[in-house]
């Protein structure tokens, strides 16, 4: 791999420079020129498919009432089943990532897991078969806000509030019809880990083992109101138009509010260790901070939220938070502990030391109340929540270790 890292919910970034170089050292970030960001970056019908495969999976009534009359999902898969269907493997992505975890082939991007999941890596794409889909409400190729409605005009502000659960039920529909009818592992951190724990109490009888990472069971006042500012930044963009931007020329949609929401973002999912050994108080470039410019960190979340703006959907971003903050695994099931009792996989849960968005202590719950969880492992890291995308020794050690315990298949045939 380069010197760029998978980081940020499935971005990459450039190896920062080091806190001591001297200002001719420290290179000046491409800005990207607002007026040229398209008013959304959600991937649409026409533009190259890449790897993506796609399924239509019919309507989906969802929890919160009405129901998505047709539902497309976007994935991508590596490796074969095999003849006894027991090495397939369910890899789910955090809030901006996508269904590109690795490689297919020389010359193809890395993915946002690509130290992880491949031939030879903890998640062997030579032994098991791996399917990564793009979350219900997400924006490269499955059914969003930026997806045409039956009257073929984007959904945009009608589109309903998604769940979950809603998202695995998408799920558990793409298992069927991939002939997985019981996942080897099924692994996802962050909002991933939040789709990894609802697999395991919505349909226990087909996953085998889980692997939660950097999550939660249950989203925090702490995390609604980290998301609330998000939404909040969104939302009061005069380009956000109520959700129906997607006819705006460049420059004109809401990406100064979806890079403001990665901005606040950005600072949770990194720690004040890592940001004050990287950043300090150094300015940016040859900007003098006295005469209006910026701090080098002020810099490079600048550079964050305009890459964001490139690749991302604004109304995905408010439909998957949403779903983030009303994620409770006891809802309807007698509360956190007694849903979390209920988990009949082998699991292991892992947490970042360094994590300030789901913090330790929520891993501790859930490896305490679920009868085949180990101790928590742990991911030290100064890197903070963003440590299961840039420690990939500790994450492959902790990962392979257990998929080989509870699935140690040699071949897929």
């Amino acid at each position: 791999m380069t010197d760029e890292r998978c980081t940020t919910e499935g971005t990459a970034r450039p190896a920062a420079p080091s806190v001591g170089a001297p200002p001719s050292r420290r290179h000046a970030r491409r800005e990207v020129d607002p007026a040229a960001i398209p008013a959304s970056g959600a991937w649409r019908a026409g533009d190259d498919p890449g790897h993506r495969r796609f399924v239509d999976l019919g309507p989906l009534p969802l929890e919160a009432g009405g129901r998505l009359p047709q539902v497309r999902l976007a994935y991508e898969t590596w490796g074969e089943l095999n003849a006894a269907g027991d090495n397939a493997v369910l890899v789910l992505h955090a809030l901006t990532g996508d269904a590109h975890v690795t490689a297919h082939g020389p010359g193809d991007d890395d993915g946002w897991w690509g130290q992880v999941v491949g031939p030879g890596r903890a998640i062997d794409t030579n032994k098991y078969f791996v399917v990564a889909p793009n979350v219900l409400g997400g924006c490269q190729g499955s059914t969003g806000p930026s997806s045409p409605a039956p009257d073929g005009t984007p959904w945009g502000s009608r589109f309903p509030l998604l769940t979950v659960r809603d998202q695995v039920a998408a799920e558990i529909e793409l298992a069927d019809r991939l002939g997985v009818g019981r996942w080897a592992l099924v692994v996802g951190a962050s909002m991933g880990g939040h789709r990894v724990l609802e697999w395991a109490v919505m349909a226990p009888e087909r996953v085998a083992a889980i692997a939660v990472v950097a999550s939660a069971a249950q989203s925090s006042a702490e995390q609604v109101a980290w998301a609330h500012t998000q939404l909040s930044a969104i939302r009061l963009d005069a380009g956000w138009r109520g959700g129906d931007y997607y006819d705006a020329a460049p420059g004109r949609g809401p990406h100064a509010g979806l890079g403001l929401a990665r901005q606040i973002a950005h600072t949770t999912y990194r720690s004040p260790a890592e940001l004050d050994g990287r950043f300090g108080r150094l300015p940016q470039h040859a900007e003098e901070p006295l005469s209006g410019g910026r701090y080098a960190v002020q810099s490079y979340l600048d550079h964050h939220a305009g890459k964001l703006a490139l690749r991302f959907d604004a109304g995905s971003y408010v439909t998957l938070t949403q779903s983030m903050v009303t994620h409770d695994l006891g809802r309807d099931r007698g509360g956190v502990e007694a849903a979390l009792a209920q988990i009949q996989a082998e699991t292991l849960v892992v947490a970042v030391d360094s994590d300030r968005l789901f913090f330790p202590a929520e891993s501790e719950r859930i490896a305490a109340a679920v009868p085949r969880s180990g101790p928590v492992a742990y991911i030290r890291s100064d890197h903070g929540h963003d440590g299961f995308l840039v420690e990939h020794d500790q994450v492959t050690a902790l990962i392979g270790r257990f998929l080989r315990n509870v699935a140690p298949v040699r071949v897929a045939r």
